[in-house]
């Protein structure tokens, strides 16, 4: 979901339909239906409160541009790897997560830069699994499958290989977002010998883990801040609950 301007959410469904939804009457009035696979990213412009683009991606590959006022695609371009999972815009560019590799893109389409898989890790099985970006520090972070560290490469230079930020006792990373100046990562872990949804909070400047968190009996499926302030995190469906962590 996305806040479009004032008066909209914007909402991405599997059934490749993107809901647009009046805060004020609380209704659906909208479908974009450009689409033709499972919408699993839209984002705006940091910073901007009345946003004129929205930019969604979908899982076959497609990124679209919307124009917020018309409601009109006014770019599009199509990944040929597909499995496409989540976007990011910065510095005019789209920055794409695949799962095999990110990839830079210009909004019209054109690859600029690519951070392959394979290149750096050895195992076939592994693959991105979500990244941030941290332009403050001029960083790309990224957690992978199958791995139980975090991974930080220079925007300067992609090839370089990347710091690692290992997570102790973390067995599965799930998702992660930044938070003000630090980096907050959902997983599943031990907790005195016990298996627990944890949640690594790490320093965005030392690169180290400052804290770790456990209020959760499954795992940590997701995570969002909230006015800057707060940090939601929730469970899996063995336990299915909301815990809410001042921010720091």
């Amino acid at each position: 979901m996305v806040m479009a301007d004032q008066n909209q959410v914007w909402v991405g469904s599997e059934d490749s339909v993107i809901y647009i939804i009046n805060v004020h009457s609380m209704s659906c009035n909208k479908q974009l239906t450009d689409h033709r696979s499972s919408v699993t990213d839209l984002i705006v412009q940091d910073g901007q409160k009345a946003p004129s683009e929205v930019y969604s991606c979908s899982v076959d590959g497609t990124v679209l541009a919307w124009n917020v006022r018309t409601l009109r695609v006014t770019s599009r371009f199509q990944l040929l790897s597909g499995g496409l999972t989540s976007i990011r815009l910065h510095g005019g560019r789209l920055w794409c997560c695949t799962g095999n590799s990110i990839v830079v893109m210009t909004t019209n389409g054109f690859l600029r830069q690519e951070l392959k898989i394979e290149e750096n890790f050895t195992d076939t099985g592994t693959s991105f699994l979500a990244f941030q970006l941290l332009p403050e520090q001029e960083q790309l972070w990224a957690a992978c499958a199958g791995r139980s560290e975090v991974y930080i490469w220079s925007l300067k230079d992609l090839a370089q290989p990347p710091k690692r930020v290992p997570l102790e006792e973390c067995s599965e990373i799930i998702c992660m977002i930044r938070v003000k100046k630090q980096v907050w990562v959902g997983s599943r872990g031990l907790w005195q010998g016990t298996p627990k949804g944890k949640i690594y909070v790490i320093d965005a400047e030392s690169k180290t883990v400052e804290k770790e968190l456990v209020a959760h009996v499954d795992t940590v499926r997701t995570l969002c801040s909230a006015e800057d302030r707060y940090v939601l995190s929730g469970s899996g469906k063995e336990e299915g609950k909301i815990a809410i962590w001042k921010g720091e």
